[in-house]
C-alpha cells in the first residue's frame, strides 16, 4: 500500500524533483534555475512549497504511479489529488492490483475514467464494489480480462455507477446474462459496450435488455459470442438507431436478417465486423448497398449520396464470409466510397474469400487505369 508512513526523506526529494522536472516544461508557469521554482514571485525550493493549483497542473502530465506517490506524500498532497484527479490507469500494477484498488477508491471519489485491464487476473468482486461505492461520477471502466469477477461486481455496478457511458468488459467470462441485463437496466446512458468473448453473458435475454434500455448505444463489440442470434441483434437495431461501430465476428448463428436489421435501422453505421459469420448471404450485402436508397425519391438519395469518406460505411469485414459472391460485394464497394480494397487503405477485409479477389474499390480500379495507360517503355 502506497501511503505516508512508506516515505523516507529521499523518496520525497525525488519525487519533488521528477514532478519539477515534469513541471517545468508545462507552458511558462514555472521557470526552473539554480535549484528553484519561481511561480508568481514564489520562491519553491521543497516540496511542502508546491502550491494546490500548481500541484494539479504538474499531477496532469506525469504518470499514474507518480500520482498515487504524491497522494501519499502529506495531508495537502492528498487532499489536492482526491479533489482534482479524474483519470487513473492501474494497468501498470502486476500483483496486488486488488488491494489497491481497495486502498484507493475511497480517496479518489471524483474519478470520471479508471483502467483496470490486466494480463494476468487480479481483481476481485470486493474491489469492484469498493469503486461502485466511491466513485459515484464513474463513466468509463475497463476491466477486461478480470476472470475472477462474478455478477456481484455487476450488480454493484448497476447501483453505484449509473452514469457509465463505455464498459469493457471483455474476457470476463464468468458474468451472466442476467447480471447484464440488470446492468443495462440502471446504467441506460451506454455508449460503448465492448463484451468480446463473453460467452455466458451475450446471449439473447441480455441483448434484449440492452435494446430496451441503452438507446444511446454507439459501439457494441459481440466477437466470439457463439450463442448470440438474430433475436439479440435484432432487438439492437431496433432499440439502438444510434449504433455506428457493431462486431459480429465469429457469431456464427447470425444470418441476413441481423444484417439487414442493421442496415434498415442503423442509418449511422459506420463499422461492421462478419468475420467467420458463414450464414452471410449475397442478400445482406444487397441490403447494405441499399441502405441509403431505400424509400428515398431520386432527387432526395442525389443529394444524400455520399461525396467523400466521411459518410456510410467505412470498414467492412467480411473475411471467411464464403458464401458471397463478387457482385453482391462490388455493389456494397461502389455504394460506399470509403471502403478500400487498395494497397494502405483495406478497409474492405475480404481474407480468405478468394472468389471476391475482383472486387475492387474506385481508387483501385483507377490506379489500374493509370498504370494500364502509361505502360513501361521497353528496354
Amino acid at each position: 500500500m502506497v501511503g505516508k508512513e512508506n516515505f523516507k526523506t529521499e523518496d520525497l526529494n525525488l519525487c519533488f524533483e521528477k514532478l519539477m522536472m515534469f513541471g517545468g516544461g508545462s507552458a511558462g508557469a514555472i521557470a526552473l534555475g539554480c535549484g528553484k521554482v519561481k511561480m508568481e514571485g514564489r520562491a519553491i525550493t521543497d516540496w511542502k512549497d508546491i502550491p494546490m493549483e500548481l500541484l494539479l497542473q504538474i499531477l496532469g502530465i506525469v504518470d499514474d504511479q507518480t500520482v498515487i506517490m504524491a497522494s501519499g506524500v502529506c495531508r495537502g498532497w492528498r487532499d489536492a489529488v482526491c479533489l482534482g484527479l479524474t483519470r487513473l490507469s492501474l494497468s501498470w500494477c502486476t500483483k496486488n492490483m486488488n488491494n489497491l484498488v481497495l486502498s484507493l477508491a475511497p480517496k479518489f471519489t471524483r474519478l470520471q475514467t479508471l483502467i483496470l485491464r490486466q494480463d494476468k487476473p487480479q481483481l476481485e468482486d470486493n474491489a469492484v464494489e469498493s469503486i461502485a461505492n466511491f466513485c459515484h461520477d464513474l463513466q468509463v471502466l475497463d476491466l477486461s480480462k478480470s476472470f475472477k469477477l462474478s455478477d456481484r461486481s455487476l450488480y454493484a455496478l448497476a447501483h453505484g455507477c449509473p452514469n457509465l457511458t463505455k464498459l469493457n468488459i471483455s474476457g470476463c467470462t464468468a458474468f451472466s446474462d442476467s447480471a447484464l441485463e440488470y446492468l443495462a437496466s440502471f446504467c441506460q446512458k451506454l455508449k460503448v459496450l465492448n463484451l468480446c468473448g463473453c460467452v455466458r453473458t451475450a446471449l439473447d435475454r441480455a441483448l434484449l435488455a440492452i435494446g430496451r434500455y441503452c438507446s444511446q448505444l454507439q459501439c457494441l463489440n459481440l466477437g466470439w459470442c457463439e450463442d448470440v442470434s438474430d433475436v439479440g441483434v435484432m432487438s439492437l437495431a431496433y432499440g439502438c438507431p444510434d449504433l455506428r461501430t457493431v462486431d459480429l465476428c465469429g457469431c456464427l448463428q447470425i444470418t441476413d436478417d441481423s444484417v439487414i436489421a442493421l442496415a434498415n435501422r442503423c442509418p449511422h453505421l459506420r463499422s461492421l465486423g462478419l468475420y467467420y459469420c458463414q450464414n452471410i448471404t449475397d442478400r445482406a450485402m444487397y441490403s447494405l448497398a441499399q441502405s441509403l436508397v431505400r424509400n428515398k425519391p431520386a432527387a432526395v438519395w442525389e443529394s444524400r449520396k455520399p461525396k467523400n469518406d466521411e459518410e456510410g460505411l467505412r470498414t467492412l469485414n467480411i473475411s471467411q464470409c464464403t458464401a458471397l459472391t463478387p457482385s453482391a460485394v462490388q455493389a456494397v464497394c461502389d455504394s460506399f466510397p470509403a471502403l478500400h480494397t487498395c494497397s494502405g487503405r483495406h478497409s474492405l477485409i475480404m481474407s480468405g474469400c478468394l472468389n471476391l479477389t475482383s472486387v475492387h474499390c474506385a481508387c483501385a480500379v483507377q490506379a489500374h487505369r493509370t498504370a494500364s495507360a502509361f505502360p513501361h517503355s521497353a528496354h
